[in-house]
């Protein structure tokens, strides 16, 4: 095979893949670790007693063992119980202990919180830097620049004579077609400045820091290694650049970002606990608290962000991360609204309240709104991968800081004749969202009066003026520009969240579906549909509310979220009388949008860039075998095992030497083949150096034991050394006729890097979380693959069994007794070969 034909190591050993560019830093060692349970009692050789550096270590781009990580937490907490009682001081470490967990995650609510506040303060001043500055305060943004004003007017409360836009600076002038080019020029200006800086640090200092980071977070959570990618430089990075790609414009939010800052808070913090620092699947815990609060700072739900973290990201959810979680999305939220970064008392800038009931007719546009949040879903999944795909496969790939340029250059030059896209996102969805009432000033609050409303605190439905059908127009513009920049701008090489722009295009069609179920209730109040609930001068209809419904079922079309969004957006509004509407909206964009694929946009990047993520959302309703996907194949060199006894020193390092698998089944011999355990090849590499450094007499010709008692030798042979300590006694086993549906199961529920597969107790082969993923892409042939597969340009794999349907013999990877004449291939061996080639 032309290993430079993919990019990918074709090892079956370790489940994981492993780009070609990634080798050079990690030397010689592969991490690999089994699916059984730890003898912890014992050492790692007989004659040593210190622990050696990096076992039970994982290098980057490797899976975790889920398993083995909560064995060794296992026995930790076992270890300090036992002693707690020895001593005053052992006792305090037993209290350390149990409240670290409390600890870290009220650190990474806090630092989250602050964060959070932090990127809002400084992510609004600099959005309003592109129109002007305030000369009384520069660290003032337009609204608090003019709160203190006594010279504003009710109509124009936002122009005052401390804030000057920049043509009044430069030309002088406040009005007219000099200003208004002056401040085109500045505005694109900014944008362009603000987008370059921001893609320049990212490329220099964190490429991590790039996109979304809830893909990344999901594949970690599972169990994936990505070293850097939660670290205090992406951290400091991400948290500079969200900022400054906020303020350029482009068509993004900082929400999701903000979930991926808040677990690089709770990745730091937890070095500072051993509990946490050394166990990567409790280390998991502590992050799935994080991105509750991260969500929970984003859009000022608390409750929303643990429902996040339990349905969209988190692989691994136990009660106790439940509760904690909870903990960590208080802290942060109450850190944020000490900050108060708004200034609003609220922790979203976006809150709304609404008065007005619903009635049971308006569940048909609000279901509508749901059918086209389903669409626009399915519509931006495909093309927003499919030109992620072509980036990826062309030059213009190459240059992520002249797609960046671009992508702001167009957004800047396109929004800012319009006033709805020449906006603050946020600031959009907020006046979207709120309700037209006395104090409103926005035009699309301009209505006709028919009567004396100042004084009415529920605002009757009134024929829409000029100002309205004005605002239409431009909403429908903002509408189609959002909408095509949003494909382009998701997965740019800046920080760059969906939710926000899906939540602006929703919103947007459901005023503007909101604001048409109003005039027809008024100019047809006489319709049997209006009658019986909407009486002339009432105010039935709440466009607003419509908006709200609208940006739910989008960004559920897109992320398929359900429960989580619901509760996320209901406590945005507060209201629990508009459950039933979010809920039918919700359920039916993410109805219509499975019905044209099943994967969210997270999943689906996933997959785009090939991430070993078994998702447990995904049914398996195929009838093969675990004998159809265990390695060797058919044209595959047999499995490389082990003897329990039959080996020297020698023979397992030659082993080791020409093959690349991360681990070796034990068997009791040659003539028998039946398992008894499985060691992992980086324990044998160490093991067997540390043996020859601090044993006397190992040498290549030494005999190597995994049995309990050594076998006699003659008395001229040299001495033997035993690694039964370091050979996992109970590795997962299916048997060649499970079902891969329960084979499936196991891998996902259990976190599984390989099982072997056994026939009456003898080996025939290995199946790995690669080959996991290997069927299940195989099974997905009908639909174009988003990223070349692992199995790309390889062979194909041959059963562990001869024609003659029993086990071939095997042992120190040579076939132990070839058979000479091969009978022709059976009509059931071809269909059954055929039907696993991959």
């Amino acid at each position: 095979m032309d290993v430079s034909s993919d990019p990918y190591l074709p090892y079956d050993g370790g489940g994981d893949n492993i780009p070609l560019r990634e080798l050079h830093k990690r030397g010689t060692h592969y991490t690999m670790t089994n699916g059984g349970s730890i003898n912890s009692s014992t050492h790692l050789l007989d004659l040593l007693d210190e622990p050696i550096p990096g076992v039970g270590t994982y290098d980057d781009f490797h899976t975790i063992d889920w398993v083995r990580e909560k064995c060794k937490d296992r026995e930790r907490h076992r270890r300090i119980n036992s002693k707690k009682k020895e001593s005053a001081w052992e006792m305090t470490k037993s209290l350390y202990d149990a409240w670290s967990g409390w600890l870290v995650v009220t650190l990474t609510g806090l630092a989250s919180g602050a964060l959070a506040g932090l990127i809002d303060i400084a992510a609004d001043w600099m959005t309003d830097l592109k129109e002007g500055i305030c000369l009384s305060a520069l660290w003032f943004n337009h609204e608090q620049c003019c709160w203190g004003s006594n010279e504003t007017t009710f109509e124009e409360r936002d122009k005052c004579p401390q804030w000057k836009t920049w043509a009044e600076l430069i030309i002088g002038q406040a009005e007219g077609p000099g200003s208004y080019i002056m401040n085109y020029i500045m505005y694109i200006f900014w944008a362009l400045s603000f987008a370059f800086l921001a893609v320049s640090l990212v490329k220099v200092f964190a490429p991590y820091a790039c996109g979304s980071g809830i893909p990344e977070i999901k594949t970690i959570l599972s169990g994936f290694i990505i070293r850097g990618y939660l670290g205090k430089w992406t951290l400091m990075i991400k948290t500079i650049t969200l900022v400054l790609a906020v303020a350029s414009g482009l068509s993004l939010g900082k929400e999701g970002p903000l979930v991926h800052v808040a677990c690089c808070c709770g990745n730091i913090f937890s070095y500072l606990f051993p509990k946490y620092s050394t166990n990567e699947a409790k280390k998991r815990e502590v992050l799935s608290a994080a991105s509750a609060a991260g969500v929970s700072v984003a859009f000022g739900a608390p409750i929303g962000g643990v429902l996040f973290s339990l349905e969209e990201v988190s692989y691994y959810f136990p009660l106790k991360t439940l509760w904690r979680s909870f903990f960590a999305a208080l802290v942060a939220a109450f850190v944020l609204r000490s900050i108060n970064p708004f200034g609003n008392s609220r922790l979203v800038l976006f809150y709304v309240e609404y008065h007005t009931p619903w009635y049971l007719f308006e569940l048909f546009p609000f279901i509508l709104l749901g059918v086209f949040g389903g669409l626009w879903g399915a519509f931006f999944i495909r093309a927003n991968i499919a030109w992620c795909r072509r980036r990826k496969s062309t030059k213009f790939g190459k240059y992520p800081v002249l797609e960046v340029i671009i992508v702001a250059a167009i957004t800047a030059v396109i929004a800012f004749p319009n006033p709805y896209t020449r906006l603050n996102t946020s600031e959009l969805i907020k006046e979207l969202f709120t309700d037209c009432g006395p104090l409103e000033s926005s035009s699309l609050c301009d209505y006709r009066n028919d009567m004396n409303a100042s004084k009415i605190v529920d605002i009757p439905d009134r024929p829409a003026g000029t100002g309205v059908y004005s605002a239409i127009w431009q909403l429908c513009l903002a509408l189609i520009f959002k909408i095509i920049m949003t494909v382009f701008t998701f997965g740019i090489k800046v920080p760059s969240g969906l939710f926000i722009p899906s939540m602006a295009i929703g919103a947007i069609a459901g005023r503007i579906v909101g604001i048409a179920v109003e005039q027809l209730a008024y100019y047809h109040h006489d319709w049997f549909i209006f009658k019986e609930w909407c009486e002339v001068g009432a105010d039935c209809i709440t466009p607003g509310l419509y908006a709200m419904v609208g940006a739910a079922a989008c960004l559920g079309g897109v992320t398929r979220m359900t429960v989580s969004l619901v509760v996320i957006v209901f406590e945005l509004t507060g209201g629990l009388e508009y459950i039933v509407p979010l809920m039918a909206a919700v359920m039916t964009s993410k109805w219509v949008g499975d019905a044209f694929g099943r994967e969210g946009i997270y999943e689906a990047h996933i997959r785009l860039n090939g991430y070993p993520f078994l998702d447990a959302k995904e049914e398996f309703t195929h009838t093969t075998l675990a004998a159809d996907v265990m390695r060797p194949r058919r044209s595959d060199p047999p499995l490389a095992v082990l003897t329990q006894d039959n080996m020297t020193v020698e023979d397992i390092e030659n082993l080791i030497n020409e093959t690349s698998y991360n681990g070796f089944p034990v068997i009791m011999s040659k003539e028998s083949q039946r398992l008894v355990g499985f060691a992992l090849r980086r324990d044998l590499t160490i093991a067997i150096e540390s043996a020859r450094k601090k044993q006397e007499g190992i040498v290549g010709s030494s005999r190597v034991c995994f049995a309990q008692h050594t076998p006699s030798l003659p008395a001229e042979s040299p001495r033997p050394l035993k690694l039964r300590s370091i050979l996992d006694m109970s590795p997962f086993t299916v048997t060649d006729h499970t079902p891969m549906e329960i084979v499936v199961d196991i891998f996902r529920k259990l976190g599984l890097r390989q099982c072997l597969v056994t026939h009456n107790g003898i080996v025939l082969g290995i199946i790995t979380k690669k080959n996991i993923l290997e069927h299940l892409e195989q099974l997905k042939q009908h639909v174009e693959p988003l990223a070349p597969p692992w199995h790309y340009n390889k062979k194909r794999y041959p059963p562990s069994y001869g024609p003659d349907g029993k086990p071939r013999p095997r042992v120190n990877n040579v076939q132990l007794n070839p058979i000479a004449e091969e009978r022709e291939e059976t009509e059931e061996e071809v269909h059954l070969l055929n039907s696993t080639t991959l």
